[in-house]
């Protein structure tokens, strides 16, 4: 640690601080900082006196605020014990002098007995403030593309009894298992997933009459909710019990969905127009199964239409595969998993963050450590299955390889798949090496060579596959495939098609047939591609 560093003392914020840290975000940011109102002066005075936040400052030995940083603890709900690492700053001038490092250490140690779990929102910008991070504990288990006006990766670390407390062996859609694997073993946790195939997303039934809860619907909810006995499927910090005066100053709301005048259930979300682009879902009640899907459209549809906001995000139970399906089949991606996120009766869950985009995320240059970019790329990777889904969905049934596959096994197909792009000229697949992937051409043409010297033997065109022979022998590539013009197409790694095949053997006996038959009749093409020279 340098002298100068060791000069700068940490101590707790006071209301006479207010002004200075307000500057240092200025300093830090200008006009950029995405939610001004988190330095509000009435913000920062709430946090400063607040018995469940700390708020920190670095102070030079002139007196001036040099670095901040905070700490918000939620107590009640199911959050409980939970704290935010936040709001970290340092002046421009003193950035590499270890504050950021004794500012973790100093809220760590005051805050620790009081938590069982730390999120930290780090910044991809750069790796500082992830650096922090690791070296304080903390462990990546998730990527936000939009978080605050910026994309962020999310660490956690956990404290006292919160592993001892953890309920295991979740079961998550099929979707989501290869993150929380990643998470789970960040965490240094046995990745003890089971993956949730049988489970069936909830249907959609359209007969009910929706309306926006009201102060005089809010006794009614209220009865109903506690009359009703399930397992919560969705947690946020905000819950109906927590009175309609907190609601309101949180600026969350319900709609209801009644049949026959009787209500039959509600979702909770909180959305502020004026500052925030983005809609929470925190709660959903119901009295079966039947008004789940139907709330959850009508939410999606006033988030896009009417508010028109950039995000929707909702926490869900690790332990609730159906509610995860339908969120995906909503278009939710998963972006994060929370081991033992969330206390519920004498248990900690896990729990899976999924958010649905209306904007385009950025997904490029990004500044990660080595420790975050397994979780950051594989949520990317969703990312980029999610955006191809829909057209997969339509293309697989009317090609060789997904032929007579059924609705839902084309949709679970479709999952594996992610978007590659390639430039005329450029080697899509080299004869002899194992890029251990199959292509579905989705726009464009392929030239195809083979044999020693290699020499032209076919063309590979839209809706046609490629590296079909190496998914079938497990062997490189027997040929050579070059793009002619550019070229768009659904990529799959084999080893995630051959997990898939094992856990369904109904998709592996039609695919495998179907390969079959694709592959004898692009060899009958190729026998008489030969036959004719082109100097006879």
């Amino acid at each position: 640690m340098s002298e100068k560093a060791a000069e700068v003392a940490i101590r707790p914020a006071e209301d006479g601080d207010v002004e200075s840290i307000q500057a240092l975000f200025h300093q830090t940011y200008g006009d950029r900082y995405s939610h001004p109102e988190f330095v509000s002066a009435a913000y920062l005075r709430k946090m400063i006196y607040s018995d469940n936040s700390l708020v920190l400052v670095g102070e030079s030995p002139t007196g001036e605020v040099v670095a901040t940083a905070s700490v918000v603890i939620d107590v009640g709900a199911y959050s409980d014990l939970v704290g935010e690492f936040g709001r970290l700053v340092v002046h421009p001038r003193m950035r590499g002098k270890h504050i950021g490092h004794r500012l973790m250490t100093e809220r760590i140690h005051h805050v620790a007995p009081y938590l069982h779990i730390g999120f930290a929102d780090n910044r991809v910008a750069h790796t500082r403030s992830q650096q922090i991070s690791l070296a304080h504990g903390f462990a990546p288990v998730g990527f936000l593309p939009i978080h605050n006006g910026e994309s962020v990766a999310l660490f956690v670390r956990h404290f006292g009894d919160a592993l001892g407390l953890r309920r295991n062996h979740p079961r998550l859609a099929p979707q989501v298992y290869g993150l929380a694997q990643r998470a789970l073993r960040s965490c240094g946790l046995d990745a003890d997933a089971i993956v949730d195939e049988m489970s069936p997303p909830y249907g959609l039934d359209e007969g009910f009459e929706l309306e926006e809860m009201s102060a005089r619907g809010y006794a009614s909810l209220l009865r109903f909710e506690r009359g009703r006995v399930k397992k919560p499927e969705i947690f946020s910090r905000a819950r109906l019990h927590f009175g309609l005066r907190t609601l309101e100053s949180h600026n969350t709301s319900y709609l209801l969905a009644r049949k026959d005048g009787h209500l039959a259930g509600a979702v909770g979300y909180a959305h502020d127009a004026r500052l925030d682009h983005a809609v929470r879902i925190f709660e959903l009640v119901a009295a079966d199964d039947t008004p789940i899907r139907f709330l959850l459209r009508e939410l999606m549809r006033r988030s896009r239409e009417e508010w028109r906001v950039d995000y929707v995000e909702v926490d869900v139970n690790a332990h609730a595969p159906r509610m995860q399906k339908t969120l995906l089949e909503l278009g939710f991606v998963p972006v994060a998993y929370l081991p033992a996120s969330v206390f519920h009766h004498v248990e900690r869950l896990d729990t899976v963050r999924m958010q649905r985009f209306y904007v385009p995320v950025r997904t490029t240059d990004l500044h990660l450590t080595d420790q975050a970019k397994p979780v950051c790329e594989m949520v990317i990777r969703n990312l980029n299955t999610r955006a191809i889904q829909p057209r997969l969905a339509q293309l697989l049934p009317a090609t060789r390889f997904g032929e007579n596959l059924n609705r839902e096994q084309v949709a679970r197909l479709s999952t594996l798949f992610e978007t590659v792009i390639f430039d005329d000229g450029d080697t899509i697949v080299e004869k002899g090496e194992r890029d251990a992937r199959l292509y579905i051409l989705l726009s464009g043409a392929v030239r195809v060579y083979a044999g020693t010297p290699e020499e032209k033997v076919g063309m590979v065109t839209e809706g046609e596959i490629l590296g079909e022979v190496s998914l079938l022998r497990r062997t490189p590539h027997s040929a050579t495939a070059i793009a002619e013009g550019p070229v768009e197409a659904a990529a799959v790694h084999h080893k995630d098609l051959n997990v898939l095949l094992e856990q369904r053997s109904d998709i592996g006996v039609v695919l495998f047939r179907n390969l079959a038959t694709g592959l004898s009749n692009k060899l009958s093409r190729t026998d008489a591609f030969l036959s004719i020279k082109p100097w006879e």
